[in-house]
């Protein structure tokens, strides 16, 4: 398996890939593994996930270039990324003893009841290379904190970072045995699918994930799904700062190159302040610098897939074919690498693609609403569910937009942000199931009833 890299187009170097026999021999020795993991004091394996998280901080710049180099995020984005990861890796230090120790419930006239939390078993964490620590840590952190083994399959196109995860686990303390990288494609992916595993856990596509969510069905485990979203972004017109507001849903919609599923992905502004919105906006896109990724004041960064540069033509193209009209982008960068121009389109609705399709990629479509009851109208018009940002004055107001939108999330006044405090979830196409809060600590455990008469 050649290991590319997208800004240069060159191979960095080539990487086995597991085939069905080394994914079952990983997986028996995760199987062993995990009762003696399990056995290991919660406190102590807390203290392991502490020095895994030290060398992660220790070796940033070094876990940062690596990042850049297979994936093209800018190394500044690397390293916030590394940043996150580590916090999100502190909320679980500091909070699953408390939600994985047993609960009494009931203790009087002779009767005791208690409910005690059991890791679920050994796990598939089949993982997405858009942000390969922060989406990874959501699961394997608090599953092996919870005493589960974990069989880790990192996406192609971040592989030699899954190893680095792997490496640095296992130098922490985490035994070889407990926690297991799978290297490969589809079909690493799918001899992962065949084993009894006890849970599953996939951040990537809907369809990728309907696959999953299908071929393990029968097997009656947990299986969450962390899917994709076309999430929308609404301006009401009483904005006190439109420049301010235009800064921020240009960060929300092209960070990561637009490469996250909860970046801003449609936007829809009130026709008093849209004239005014957009004239900020592209302003604030122009001044967005490609380059290499290595360079420290780039921002965009070539895609981490080839495919999708076509994917991102396309949406282009049928937009401008049915109407729309191109503020900024609209094609390849001229340039070697995978890059695309941030693209802005205007003029743009519902029978489009970039505004109904996810792009998963620098480009946006504004369209102008006449009403608060059209935005949330075209909102909802949507087979996803993941996130929804309102900018707008007043709070209220916030909530009584977003109240009527089907999210697992919702902001006021920011977007495209994810809290280790707060659950992280899907509704309809983007996904099913929770991490992180303290509903993604007890997401790895199962619980189990006592009742003690005397």
């Amino acid at each position: 398996m050649n290991i590319i890299n997208p800004a240069t187009e060159e191979t960095i170097t080539t990487v086995a890939e597991d085939n069905s026999i080394a994914v079952q021999d990983k997986y028996h020795q995760a199987r062993k593994g995990q009762a003696a993991w399990q056995q290991v004091p919660l406190s102590q394996r807390i203290e392991t996930i502490r020095r895994f998280s030290d060398l992660l901080e220790a070796q940033a710049d070094a876990l940062a270039k690596i990042l850049s180099s297979e994936m093209g995020k800018p190394v500044s984005q690397a390293h916030n990324e590394l940043k996150g990861a580590r916090g999100r890796i502190r909320f679980f230090i500091d909070n699953s003893e408390k939600w994985l120790a047993e609960e009494w419930i009931t203790q009087e006239d002779g009767l005791g009841e208690k409910i005690v939390y059991e890791p679920l078993g050994v796990i598939a964490n089949i993982s997405a290379w858009n942000y390969p620590y922060l989406v990874g840590v959501n699961v394997f952190i608090p599953a092996l904190i919870a005493g589960n083994a974990v069989l880790y399959k990192p996406s192609e196109y971040t592989t030699l970072t899954g190893l680095k995860i792997g490496e640095l686990l296992h130098q922490a303390g985490v035994p070889k045995a407990a926690f297991q990288v799978v290297t490969g494609g589809s079909t690493a992916g799918k001899a992962l699918l065949e084993l009894p595993l006890n849970g599953y856990f996939f951040t990537g596509s809907y369809q990728t994930g309907k696959s999953i969510y299908e071929a393990v069905a029968y097997k009656m485990v947990p299986c969450q799904l962390e899917l994709g979203g076309k999430d929308p972004l609404y301006v009401p017109d009483d904005n006190a700062d439109i420049a301010k507001v235009a800064q921020a849903a240009v960060e929300g919609a092209f960070y990561n190159n637009g490469q996250s599923c909860c970046a801003v992905e449609r936007i829809y502004v009130h026709r008093n302040v849209y004239d005014n919105f957009l004239k900020a906006f592209v302003a604030e896109v122009n001044q967005l610098k490609i380059g290499k990724p290595e360079e420290s004041d780039v921002f965009i960064g070539p895609l981490a897939r080839k495919e999708q540069v076509q994917v991102l033509e396309a949406q282009t193209q049928d937009a401008l074919d049915k109407g729309a009209q191109l503020l900024a982008g609209g094609k390849r960068a001229d340039r070697k690498g995978y890059y695309f121009e941030p693209t802005v389109l205007t003029d743009v609705n519902h029978q489009m693609l970039v505004m109904t399709e996810e792009s998963f990629g620098p480009i946006i479509g504004i369209q102008q609403v006449s009403d608060d009851a059209e935005a949330i109208a075209l909102m909802q018009d949507t087979s996803y569910g993941l996130t929804a940002a309102v900018y707008c004055d007043t709070q209220q107001k916030a909530e009584e937009i977003l109240a009527q939108i089907d999210t697992g999330s919702a902001y006021w006044n920011c977007c495209d942000r994810v809290s280790a405090t707060l659950p992280w979830s899907g509704r309809k196409h983007s996904g099913i199931g929770t991490t992180l809060s303290y509903l993604g600590i007890r997401t790895f455990v199962k619980p189990k009833a006592y009742h003690f008469r005397k």
